[in-house]
């Protein structure tokens, strides 16, 4: 058997950080969201985004919310300049929105994006050089120094031209490229060279991004290099430190997570983690996390599904049907025990509406738009309690538990059989065919009740017993012991035992009508199901009797 070579690999190296803080801390509020969803090749894109789709997409995330909104490399391209352009003269911008825009530490690049921004009412200016070993090694061949100088040139310029295009319009923000592959030392090092350079103060913060451009260890180291960063940061009350964690690993959400908890002021991310290769942080998972703990996410997802639209349609790719939150698929529950606790969690929901507490389901989905339609879907794998929340919740059949089980093990055999999910209005089909006003061999044509109000009833019924006209008539407690009685003088090699009744008005439909449900036993303890409707309760009943003696005598 052939082996992966796991040898070639080396273990990332854990930060000595003895006295971590990070672990014991709780989230408490939301960061500053920054979306990046726009920034250069539109996250690499196989088809990127028409200027278009861009401005459409810059408004739907200005609805959402977001106060700061990258959009993009202005020098890199065409396209990108013209967008950015198009933002501010076309004054698309609202007053309390800050776009942000990236450029290397490059003096030619530099200047086109500074031009791309004159007009712009307030911007983040986005600077960024690679900092990390391999980094200056295999692709720069510079060190340290060298390194740190390059970031220092970007900074002045970025400072000098900011002067020039009116000071007062322009933020700064730092980015260490692969700080994660980078020494903590001259991380910070390189981070407050530029910072001196900036000079930021209480009303003009500048922010110091520190990505996970190649997600390289586990989200706990990412949080102790962000709990270092913090504390070794010049100027810390007057830096907002940001995160913009990628997601090689698959941990993104939980690198950004725990690197909140280790001070980290800010997220950068995208819409359901869109960006190159594995992508980045998903702010909507995020931000929804933060939601199920009782915290002001600050960002609007009550409308998931014109999220979805927007990015199925502007990206070309689809959301996971699993997706946290968003997928077709995380409100559903098929298996049997799911639906029976979902079920009984809905029901108690009643007691105390004003706290979510329905197992299975952290989040309620009628909060981002969702309804309740898709929560629980009948397959073979399916129970009695997803069955039972189908009827209830759609068709208002609140059926006892006894018929529930019965009921269960018919619709797990007809799914199975035909290999197929079944859709409510199929199982409510099925449930009605095998149990509601089943008319032969027993039909109950037309009864009399006399005697009413006695203590004794007396009935007289006309039938038909296998298409034969019968006319009978009985007496009991009650009108249901009557009928049976009157029953029993053409079933007669048949003995039965009513144990169980229950009744209700019923919701679906015509809201006069009722239903009625019967259990009864055979001599040998063997239990038959019936129910019937009508517009009274009298006759619902008679009618389940017959519906429930019918099985019985078709099933002997």
């Amino acid at each position: 058997m052939n082996r992966m070579n796991y040898q070639k690999y080396r273990p990332f190296p854990p930060i000595d950080l003895p006295n971590r803080k990070w672990p014991s801390n709780t989230i408490k509020k939301a960061p500053a969201w920054c979306s990046v969803d726009l920034r250069d090749g539109n996250q690499a894109l196989e088809k990127p985004m028409t200027l278009d789709q861009k401005i459409r997409f810059f408004k739907f995330l200005v609805n959402m919310g977001f106060k700061e909104i990258e959009v993009g490399f202005p020098a890199a391209s065409d396209t990108e300049y013209i967008f950015t352009r198009t933002l501010i003269e076309k004054n698309l911008i609202p007053d309390d929105v800050t776009i942000q825009v990236l450029t290397q530490s490059r003096e030619h690049i530099i200047r086109k994006t500074f031009e791309a921004l004159d007009g712009v009412k307030k911007a983040i200016v986005h600077l960024y050089n690679s900092t990390s070993t391999l980094q200056r090694e295999v692709v720069f061949g510079k060190d340290k120094k060298e390194i740190t100088a390059l970031a220092v040139f970007g900074a002045k310029l970025i400072d000098d031209l900011a002067d020039k295009y009116g000071k007062e319009r322009f933020l700064f923000e730092y980015s260490p490229e692969s700080f994660t592959g980078t020494e903590l030392d001259y991380a910070a090092e390189i981070c407050n060279a530029v910072i001196d350079v900036w000079k930021p103060t209480a009303d003009r913060k500048t922010i110091i991004n520190l990505p996970s451009t190649v997600e390289m260890a586990t989200p706990n180291v990412y949080a102790d290099q962000i709990e270092y960063m913090c504390n070794n940061l010049k100027y810390r009350e007057n830096i907002s430190v940001s995160l913009h964690a990628h997601n090689d690993r698959g941990c993104a959400v939980a690198a950004t997570e725990l690197g909140i908890l280790a001070g980290a002021d800010r997220v950068e991310g995208t819409l359901f983690g869109n960006g190159e290769r594995t992508g980045n942080a998903d702010i909507m998972n995020i931000a929804l996390n933060m939601f199920t703990q009782g915290i002001d996410p600050e960002l609007d997802f009550t409308d998931i599904n014109k999220a979805i639209s927007i990015y199925e349609e502007s990206t070309e790719m689809p959301v996971h049907p699993r997706h946290p939150y968003a997928g077709s698929l995380v409100y559903t529950a098929f298996s049997g025990s799911h639906q029976d606790a979902i079920k009984k969690g809905m029901a108690k929901m009643k007691e105390h509406p004003d706290r979510w507490e329905v197992p299975y389901l952290p989040i309620d989905p009628v909060d981002v738009g969702r309804n309740y339609d898709p929560i629980i879907r009948i397959n073979s794998q399916s129970g009695k309690g997803g069955v039972a929340y189908i009827l209830e919740n759609n068709y208002g059949l609140v059926v006892p538990r006894a018929i529930q089980q019965d009921f269960g093990k018919i619709v797990t055999k007809y799914s199975d059989e035909n290999n197929k999910e079944l859709e409510p209005e199929e199982i409510k089909e099925l449930f009605f065919d095998t149990y509601v006003n089943i008319s032969e061999p027993v039909k109950l044509i037309y009864f009399n009740e006399l005697n009413s109000g006695t203590d004794t009833a007396t009935i007289s019924v006309d039938m038909e017993i296998n298409g034969e006209a019968k006319k009978l008539s009985g007496s009991g407690a009650g009108i249901i012991e009557a009928f049976c009685n009157a029953l029993n003088e053409v079933v007669t090699d048949h003995i039965y035992e009513i144990v169980n009744y229950s009744e209700h008005s019923l919701d679906y439909g015509n809201k006069s009508k009722a239903i009625t449900y019967i259990q009864i036993y055979d001599d040998k303890q063997n239990p038959y199901f019936g129910a019937g409707v009508s517009s009274g309760v009298s006759k619902s009943s008679l009618r389940a009797v017959v519906s429930a003696v019918n099985k019985m005598l078709t099933s002997k």
